[in-house]
């Protein structure tokens, strides 16, 4: 599939999509290769004509982060934080595409119930969040650098449900460490 250049907006449209499209679409182009079994909002990029949820040119994938994270992020109300887990683009779609797909998927939250949107921008991956930076998201710094883990080009995480996995257990499971890295951190704050 090839598209022109730049995204024409009357042509593009942000809707909901299903876990399975969702999970479809990060398992082949975005580079964790993986997501959560659930999510608080999915929202997909179609071409106005698409029909079809397998027509999904791109994913936004909302969750709520863990609590020491929502503390950091917004101590006011860490329970009204809601954070982007995933979002990913199907290759060949226009350029603006991203950007068109967060500002659609973010008006579709709920902001009375979740006042404070966080996301990163993976250092390890080259990503400095330009994107987030033309939706009008605040930079609010680094995070402290962590161990970045794969298994079999998938990125794992140490976290399995309410356990940490030591470094011990990662290497049992086959998982390599790629090394620590920081990432970019932004807000989205209602009213702000």
């Amino acid at each position: 599939m090839t598209y022109e250049n730049r995204l024409i907006k009357t042509e593009w449209e942000v809707r909901k999509v299903s876990l399975d499209v969702a999970t479809d679409l990060v398992e082949r182009f975005h580079y964790a290769r993986g997501a959560a079994n659930t999510a608080t909002y999915l929202h997909g990029l179609f071409r106005h004509d698409a029909f079809w949820q397998s027509d999904c040119c791109g994913v936004a994938w909302w969750l709520p982060p863990t609590k020491s994270a929502a503390e950091a992020t917004y101590p006011a109300n860490w329970q009204g934080v809601l954070s982007l887990s995933r979002l990913v683009i199907v290759p060949d779609v226009p350029k603006n595409a991203a950007t068109f797909l967060l500002a659609g998927s973010m008006h579709m939250i709920d902001r009375q119930v979740w006042p404070c949107l966080v996301t990163y921008a993976d250092a390890w991956r080259g990503h400095t969040g330009g994107i987030y930076r033309a939706a009008n998201w605040q930079y609010v710094g680094l995070t402290k650098p962590s161990a970045v883990w794969t298994l079999d080009g998938r990125m794992v995480a140490r976290k399995a449900g309410p356990h940490t996995r030591t470094k011990a257990e990662m290497e049992a499971s086959g998982a390599h460490c790629e090394g620590r890295f920081a990432k970019h951190k932004f807000v989205h704050v209602v009213g702000s």
